[in-house]
């Protein structure tokens, strides 16, 4: 097969519309139907169903691209290493993140991506969730690992490089601090604190405004940063969502982290700004790919 063929195969298989797949390889709607066409003839087998009203993948399809995407995407990425090796990367690389555990992960791909390009240094950026999405919009910094969502347009959430389990923050002398683990309609227990400057999408997922079944959450006070959050909880003021692992870096007596046993894990993802193309964040990126758990 071409890599043409490839291409177009492996995009028409993601966007199931022949218009959308013309436009995305730059190229007319009846040249991605011939190149289709010649891959079924060469085949012996039909690729997809086509209708007036849809396109989807046959069976066949289905397995050809399971089988050609992990292979033609480690082929982009070998060229995408090799290019950067050549090219003479230097200057400054900013990179902002909202958890200490990433940050331990950004050290070491910092170290490792220095070794390889001694004339770029990396700068790492602590910030909190809706600062650190802030920055990288105003071009503060280049890269950020930080918990979606984000539907920010100008903003690309990449890979999820890994998960923490989620925990609520009670107050440590409430009943539900002594509890092995807490479940979602326990939100209805005490009111929500969150900090100030949050987007929609981002305060939904995690500070609801109802139980899975339906209760009323209350929201509670605001704070400008998390030790502002975790004061206004330890003062009894209410709960927060934080990770089980919070605990072992912003562990404090007035307060208690207990797992939930219903609730889906809160991931970490490496997102740029969608017009980055940047020989230096495309490296970085790569480095913290191959470092990540």
């Amino acid at each position: 097969m071409e890599r043409y063929e490839i291409e177009t195969f492996l995009a028409l298989a993601e966007e199931l519309h022949f218009a959308r797949t013309a436009e995305r390889l730059h190229v007319s709607p009846g040249r991605v139907s011939q190149t289709i066409k010649a891959l079924e003839r060469r085949i012996g087998g039909t690729l997809f169903e086509r209708s007036s009203r849809r396109v989807d993948l046959t069976p066949v399809g289905r397995q050809l691209r399971d089988d050609l995407l992990p292979a033609y995407e480690q082929i982009q990425r070998a060229v995408a290493d090799a290019t950067a090796a050549c090219t003479d990367i230097h200057g400054v690389l900013r990179v902002g993140f909202t958890a200490p555990w990433s940050g331990k992960l950004l050290a070491q791909a910092a170290e490792a991506f220095s070794t390889r390009h001694p004339r770029c240094s990396v700068e790492l950026q602590g910030a909190t969730y809706n600062l650190v999405i802030t920055a990288l919009r105003q071009k503060d910094v280049d890269l950020v690992i930080a918990e979606p969502p984000v539907e920010e347009p100008d903003v690309i959430v990449g890979p999820v490089l890994f998960s923490e389990r989620r925990a609520l923050v009670v107050p440590a002398d409430h009943p539900l601090a002594a509890r092995e683990s807490v479940s979602l309609e326990d939100f209805a227990v005490l009111p929500l604190i969150a900090a100030v400057g949050v987007s929609r999408a981002w305060r939904e997922a995690f500070f609801p405004r109802r139980t899975p079944r339906g209760a009323r959450i209350e929201h509670g006070p605001t704070a400008f940063n998390w030790e502002g959050v975790l004061s206004l909880v330890g003062a009894g003021e209410g709960a927060t969502v934080a990770t089980v692992r919070a605990a072992q870096y912003h562990g404090r007596p007035d307060v208690a982290y207990v797992p939930f046993a219903d609730a889906a894990p809160v991931e970490y993802a490496l997102m740029w700004r969608n017009e980055s193309r940047a020989a230096g964040p495309r490296a970085f990126i790569r480095t913290v790919l191959d470092l990540a758990p």
